[in-house]
């Protein structure tokens, strides 16, 4: 049985296929900035392929899930992030779809049918522009990446009633 959480950050995604990879790097930079802006002690930072599976076993029992991705849109306009909030309703359907194969809303679906949801759930999708097989993110995408990394440590403040703790 997974371990219960108060907080679980899931990067979703592939380093090997270029802007696939913002969910790990969103992930590395909450890593290296947590030792001057510590997060809660009870926030788990993971990364996941995007398995439906194995996205609702990191999630599983978490009162707050922050998931970060890449996405697809068209038009698209890569390094867009939108910001996706689910409560106790239907995870609205995005402009932007995953890019993985099966996405985020089978995901939802099936834990929702399965009573494993976190009691919330907040999706990042960032707009990519490559997708290819590589390594190394976009500029447009890498350029999100901070300021992305900024928005869910302060989601999880938000969340968690918390005064941020930032370096003096």
């Amino acid at each position: 049985m997974p371990t219960r959480t108060r907080v679980a950050v899931i990067g979703v995604g592939n380093d090997f296929r270029r802007d696939d990879g913002v969910g790990w790097a969103v992930l590395a930079r909450l890593r290296e900035r947590a030792g001057g802006r510590p997060l809660p002690p009870d926030t788990v930072l993971a990364t996941c392929d995007g398995d439906p599976g194995r996205l609702i076993g990191l999630w599983q029992g978490a009162r707050l899930a922050v998931v970060v991705d890449a996405a697809h849109a068209h038009p698209g306009t890569p390094g867009r992030v939108h910001r996706l909030a689910l409560d106790a309703g239907l995870l609205e359907q995005p402009s932007a779809t995953s890019s993985h194969g099966l996405g985020l809303g089978e995901a939802v679906e099936l834990a929702r049918v399965l009573d494993l949801m976190p009691d919330r759930l907040v999706v990042y999708a960032v707009e990519g522009a490559e997708s290819d097989l590589g390594t190394g993110l976009s500029p447009a995408v890498a350029a999100a990446v901070d300021p992305l990394a900024e928005a869910v440590e302060d989601e999880i403040t938000r969340n968690s009633g918390m005064t941020a703790r930032r370096p003096t």
